[in-house]
């Protein structure tokens, strides 16, 4: 926008600048326009659905829809209802000290249309950022129809308002973004009572407070979340209420590996200062990554819950953080994660799957160590091929053998390059790992490998590991 409007502070400043008002429905699709005229990305930040469900909400924003986002936790549904708030102008003009940012050239509120009459072209204007027209609630039992909407203000009604005077109610967190959008996570755990309400307010503009028939036409754009499982005639949601809403996307987990990485990098809050260069080869993003899709096909696992992208983000940051601490006590100059550092993923994992089945002989860490050894040798088998490695195996047929740990310094492993035959070969099949601790995880990466085939023996001592024939 043409930020010398700012400093515009009257009505007629404002009709004599040219300036406009926009239903907010026109104001997005207007924005979401210019946007894809640019070829810019229509909702920054979001991994995976370009060609699923993005479409489907571009539709929805130009067709000026209410939007419904069904999906399992973790897929995003928050941070696509958040981007679509960056499709709302900069800053717009109101009513200065409207508590429902009233339009200067067409007022719903009272107070707003009394002011006009007296003041005319001299009415004061502020300016509201987009920040200020959204506005989440997350639903719960406890939410009432005076959160969302408004309840009777006594005062006002002592003061001589009438009941059904508009002017009457303490406004609740919906008018309050007028002009703006409305967001509410998980919609079907709203009480019926308040269900109601919300879909009077969306079609017929009015609601009942107290027995009372209060006309509030609002120009709000609701978007709101929810799980499968709940929006159905058998779940919690009213169908009237499923009715308003005029499109219904269904979110997913990311579909391919890469698209899962790509959310992991971006999402990473790890290390948290610079103060070494983190190196983190592919295969250790694809193991991790991996993790979670095999907990994602896990018939072990609640499906119906679901498994989170936060899984691979808190995995990802776990195995830093643990060779962040190892480069720290061995006084090493960088970060490299190796796949000894796996055992610290076993905690951010535990927490955020639910077992289908439950019982003593049934444990999460079990479990856990069943989808990482799946995710190491899928993720080997596209890296390596074993006839490559026929010269490394042979050595440990011989009688010979290995330890590694995650405490170790990768000097260590120094050793077993310059004594296994074929290792350094081998470790160039991975790509240029010219650094002590890039090699020390792509050996760990190929013993570990050697082993899940079942060509090397593995042996835990204290916190180390032997591999042997």
């Amino acid at each position: 926008m043409d930020h010398s409007l700012l400093q515009l502070r009257t009505l007629g400043e404002l009709k004599r600048a040219g300036y406009r008002t926009r239903p907010v429905r026109i104001e997005m699709r207007d924005n979401l326009l210019e946007r894809l005229r640019r070829k810019e990305r229509a909702l920054p930040g979001i991994v995976g659905y370009d060609q699923t469900v993005l479409p489907e909400i571009e539709n929805g924003v130009l067709a000026g829809h209410h939007m419904i986002l069904l999906g399992e936790r973790g897929q995003a549904k928050s941070r696509i209802i958040r981007a679509l708030a960056t499709l709302l102008d900069e800053y717009v003009a109101a009513v200065e000290g409207c508590e429902i940012n009233d339009d200067p050239f067409a007022p719903i509120c009272g107070r707003c249309a009394r002011l006009m009459v007296e003041r005319g072209d001299e009415t004061p204007i502020a300016w509201l950022s987009r920040d200020h027209r959204y506005a989440e609630k997350l639903a719960t039992p406890d939410v009432s129809v005076a959160d969302l909407i408004g309840e009777i203000d006594p005062i006002k009604v002592a003061e001589g308002r009438y009941l059904a005077d508009v002017e009457t109610i303490h406004y609740g967190l919906i008018p309050r973004v007028n002009r703006g959008v409305f967001a509410i996570n998980e919609l079907p755990d709203l009480t019926e009572k308040v269900q109601v309400g919300l879909f009077n307010l969306m079609e017929e503009k009015d609601v009942q407070i107290k027995g009372y028939k209060i006309r509030l036409p609002v120009d709000v754009v609701f978007v709101a979340s929810a799980n499968p499982e709940d929006y159905t005639s058998r779940g919690r949601i009213i169908t009237p209420l499923k009715d308003r809403f005029d499109i219904q996307v269904r979110t997913h987990y990311p579909k391919t590996l890469e698209d899962e990485i790509a959310i992991m990098e971006q999402e990473c809050a790890y290390p948290l200062r610079g103060e070494m260069p983190l190196r983190l080869p592919q295969f250790m993003k694809d193991i991790i990554a991996q993790v979670t899709f095999e907990a994602r096909a896990s018939n072990e696992i609640n499906q119906a819950s679901g498994v989170s992208v936060r899984v691979s983000i808190n995995n990802f940051e776990a195995v830093i953080s643990n060779a962040e601490k190892r480069s720290i006590v061995n006084g090493e100059n960088e970060i490299v994660p190796r796949l000894s550092d796996l055992h610290a993923l076993y905690a951010a994992t535990a927490g955020k799957i639910e077992l289908e089945y439950v019982g003593e002989d049934k444990k999460d860490d079990d479990l856990i160590e069943r989808l990482v050894n799946r995710a190491v040798l899928k993720t080997f088998d596209r890296f390596l091929k074993l006839e490559d490695l026929k010269r490394v195996a042979a050595y440990f047929e011989e009688g010979w053998g290995v330890e590694v740990s995650d405490s170790a310094p990768s000097s260590e492993y120094l050793d077993a390059l310059r004594e296994v035959p074929g290792l350094r070969d081998a470790i160039a099949r991975l790509g240029v790992f010219e650094t002590p601790g890039l090699m020390a995880t792509a050996s760990e990466f190929i013993f570990e490998g050697l082993h899940l085939h079942q060509k090397l023996n593995k042996e835990r001592q204290g916190g180390r590991f032997a591999y042997h024939a």
